[in-house]
């Protein structure tokens, strides 16, 4: 069985658009203060059920041992950038309809957090990456994405022509619709869709897959996670965008640079000891199914 840090003092979390996230939010905060848990909740659950004492995430990620996230996978992944500095273990509810990252269902979470506070649990360090944008040789912006970065077309008609160089090595210009620069935490998003391989969590390596190239022989690549990725974007157009684990977008110039790398920072997730990465991906995805047949 694997024995997990005593947790005392848990931090809560939630996607308050989902319609069950507050009533779960207040139920959970009363179960949790029986089994003599100290709770802290997030500014915008205590203010949507009436609690005066809420905190930002940052100060709820410093006072907490646990953080429990109620949504999806988009909470899951706001909720990994905000407090990616504490490396304090995340674990998700999910009130969503796929939940990839929240591994715990609803009707599973009063069990599966009983567990969790006798210490029967685990965690993974999930790699997060790093993007610099500059422009005009200076930087615009930087952020830190658990998914990936993704270049896109937005509107425009046209492709977009993307100068890739791998550590100072040029590696290709692809001529595509966009690319995705995705953790493998990410490879079972965005970058799935497009083609990409499904890589294990615990194999920290970057993904490079261009979105639609306009060529048969751009495919996807799996680099070192040492390694840094830069690419120049070079399009006729205005229009181009960077998401950024598909939650927020900055607009791109021709001539625009992004140089993304492995973070410093990683995103802890609590594995259930009933569940593995391999069940998750025939559940979530399902990964290996085969048709029905008729006998």
């Amino acid at each position: 069985m694997p024995v997990g840090k005593r947790i005392k003092r848990i931090g809560i979390i939630a996607n308050i658009r989902k319609a069950t996230a507050l009533e779960c939010s207040a139920d959970l905060r009363k179960w949790l203060l029986e089994q003599g848990m100290e709770v802290f909740l997030d500014k915008e659950i205590a203010a949507a059920i009436g609690e005066k004492e809420g905190l930002d995430r940052r100060d709820l990620a410093e006072q907490s041992d646990l953080l429990v996230v109620l949504g999806g996978d988009g909470a899951m992944l706001r909720a990994a950038r905000s407090v990616r500095e504490f490396e304090i273990p995340i674990v998700g509810i999910n009130l969503g309809t796929f939940g990839y990252l929240t591994e715990i269902n609803l009707n599973e979470m009063y069990p599966s957090l009983e567990r969790i506070l006798r210490g029967d649990y685990s965690t993974e360090d999930r790699m997060m990456l790093d993007l610099q944008v500059l422009r005009d040789g200076r930087t615009s912006c930087e952020f830190t994405v658990l998914n990936d970065v993704v270049i896109s077309r937005g509107n425009l008609s046209r492709i977009i022509d993307m100068e890739t160089a791998v550590d100072d090595h040029y590696l290709t210009t692809f001529r595509a619709d966009g690319l995705i620069i995705s953790t493998p935490t990410g490879s079972t998003a965005y970058s799935l869709s497009a083609g990409g391989p499904i890589v294990f969590p615990s194999q920290n390596v970057i993904i490079v897959n261009p979105i639609c190239p306009h060529t048969l022989t751009n495919r996807p690549i799996i680099l070192p996670c040492n390694m840094t990725v830069t690419v120049k974007v070079w399009s006729e157009e205005e229009g181009v965008n960077v998401d950024l684990d598909g939650q927020e977008s900055v607009s791109l110039k021709s001539g625009d640079t992004l140089i993304v790398r492995r973070s410093r920072y990683v995103t802890t997730l609590v594995s259930s000891s009933n569940r593995d990465y391999l069940e998750i991906l025939r559940s979530k995805l399902g990964w290996g199914s085969l048709p029905a047949v008729k006998r």
